[in-house]
């Protein structure tokens, strides 16, 4: 039974080690890239034309973020087979995949707040646009 143990707890550790390669890799890509360009859409352009070129970017950016996330995701679920081995000491391991699965999960959050946000501010700015047609069709018909 002890060497069966041991042979588990080897097992997991090699897993480990590439699932956290796995994450380190996405962990590296959060905060070098990531996190930068998010913080480049706070403050959104106030012209239709440019906030629909700043959704454009955000979009193509939007899709590698997506696959990082996809990605550290899929690492997580790997490593949900440790819940069956609890007699196997995994803690420090565990400890590690926390620390990893919160920056996953908070950069994620992010990643769709923002989507969501630049979705809802062209929606916005294009209605205020057909507003400002509007109006100005009207004031031209009432000077005619």
């Amino acid at each position: 039974m002890l060497s069966n143990k041991r042979i588990q707890e080897l097992q997991l550790v090699m897993e480990f080690e590439k699932v956290e390669e796995c994450f380190k890799e996405v962990s590296s890509w959060i905060e070098n890239v990531g996190r930068k360009r998010l913080k480049e859409t706070i403050n959104l352009d106030d012209s239709l034309e440019m906030l629909l070129q700043a959704q454009k970017q955000f979009r193509e950016f939007d899709l590698v973020a997506s696959e990082y996330c996809r990605r550290g995701q899929e690492a997580l679920k790997k490593m949900n087979q440790w819940e069956d081995f609890s007699f196997v000491d995994v803690h420090s391991y565990r400890a590690k995949l926390q620390t990893y699965e919160d920056q996953l999960e908070e950069f994620c959050t992010q990643l769709d707040e923002t989507r969501h946000r630049i979705c809802e501010t062209v929606r916005l700015y294009e209605f205020f646009d057909k507003v400002r047609q509007g109006i100005c069709c009207t004031e031209e018909g009432v000077k005619s």
